[in-house]
């Protein structure tokens, strides 16, 4: 059993971020992560050619700048890098290949009560501690959706989080299911390499340019965010044209009010949107159902695929290990009060990019859970 001061799940830039600002206040802590490396997720499931979507000035982690020659969209190596130089800076050594089972808050002690699984050594490892950090990510697990004979379906099946590059699906007919950043980029990508591409758009969708969302995020500051989303709307409708005769229809709310309130971000375009004009890349709307490499969409189109990636996003698992942690996150494992006060739970338990706020966000909590704790100590030790 060890006992610690703070426990924190997830070694992806939150938890991390997390632990620089602990250590800030020298707070000691223990940090676990269920993979063998930190941010995984980057590491490991992103594809070649991302990049961040943001501006590099709203995707710093607390106390730790990007280089000056840094470019302005942040590459994936280059993020990663980023990443070992924070680790080493705060000397952070998570407990690897530690997954947590289950975690219950004891209420005679006063403290949370902590379960893992220690992969390497097939051994429990149990902790107890005074405040808990859930920083396991929204995007803990593939999320898949369940269609009808996808089972029957004799080509490839992926989900984005395993997609690298098109360079082996060239001359191969490829569908990928759902149109976030992911989608469009994997279908850009597919095409670029000669696939012969579709993608399925099921809802209403934003496109942007980047610039156009860094324009975006520097207005908010000093404008109502009604008047950002009508501006913004304008500027794409000169820049994209109408996209509803191409199968892309855009939501009743504008992107800034959209990600605020539901966090679904906007789409930025890489170019995928050219090639959707010139009919190289053919959009579908939804599947009902597949019969063997036949796919059937809504319109009772029917069409042979050899392959389908699934950029359907990631679930949150933290619901699934975390008892007494119905009053900080709803059934999906997301936080229930509504940004910015969806970090702090009941009992010292604390959320760490959860608020669908992307790094910038991390970083807020990362300090906000950082500061609330150091109060709570001082108040028990005065």
């Amino acid at each position: 059993m060890e006992n610690v001061v703070v426990l924190i799940v997830g070694a992806g830039p939150a938890g991390l971020a997390t632990v620089a600002c602990l250590s800030q206040f020298s707070i000691p802590y223990v940090i676990v992560e269920r993979e063998s490396c930190s941010a995984s997720l980057w590491r490991n499931r992103a594809y070649d050619r991302l990049k961040l979507h943001l501006a590099k000035e709203l995707c710093e982690l607390p106390h730790v700048s990007y280089p000056l020659d840094a470019p302005t969209y942040i590459p994936k190596t280059l993020f990663v890098k980023y990443l070992d130089d924070y680790v080493e800076r705060f000397n952070i050594q998570p407990k690897y290949l530690t997954s947590v089972e289950s975690s219950t808050f004891d209420n005679d002690k006063k403290c949370w009560s902590i379960v893992a699984h220690d992969m390497a050594k097939s051994t429990i490892a149990r902790f107890t501690a005074k405040f808990l950090v859930v920083a396991s990510g929204e995007n803990s697990v593939e999320n898949i959706p369940m269609i009808p004979g996808l089972q029957s379906f004799p080509g490839e099946v992926i989900h984005s989080s395993s997609y690298k590059s098109g360079k082996s699906y060239s001359g191969m007919n490829v569908l990928v299911v759902g149109s976030g950043n992911s989608g469009m980029e994997i279908a850009y990508d597919l095409a670029a390499h000669g696939a012969n591409t579709s993608i399925v758009v099921r809802n209403p969708i934003h496109v942007m340019t980047k610039e156009l969302i860094r324009l975006g995020m520097t207005l908010a500051h000093r404008l109502p965010l009604n008047l950002v989303d009508n501006l913004l709307v304008m500027a794409a409708n000169l820049i994209f044209g109408d996209l509803s005769r191409y199968g892309i229809k855009r939501p009743k709310m504008g992107p800034m009010i959209l990600k605020s309130e539901t966090g679904r971000s906007a789409v930025i375009d890489v170019g995928t949107v050219g090639l959707i004009k010139k009919g190289i890349i053919k959009v579908q709307g939804s599947i009902t159902k597949i019969m063997g490499d036949i796919v059937e969409f809504q319109c009772s189109k029917k069409i042979s695929f050899d392959a389908i990636v699934f950029a359907t996003g990631y679930k949150s698992t933290a619901n699934i290990w975390l008892k007494n942690g119905e009053n900080m996150l709803n059934g999906n494992g997301l936080p229930i009060k509504e940004y910015p006060n969806h970090w702090k739970g009941e009992n010292g338990l604390y959320c760490a990019g959860l608020g669908r706020r992307g790094l910038a966000g991390i970083a807020a909590d990362a300090k906000n859970i950082a500061n609330d704790i150091t109060s709570m100590m001082d108040a028990m030790s005065g």
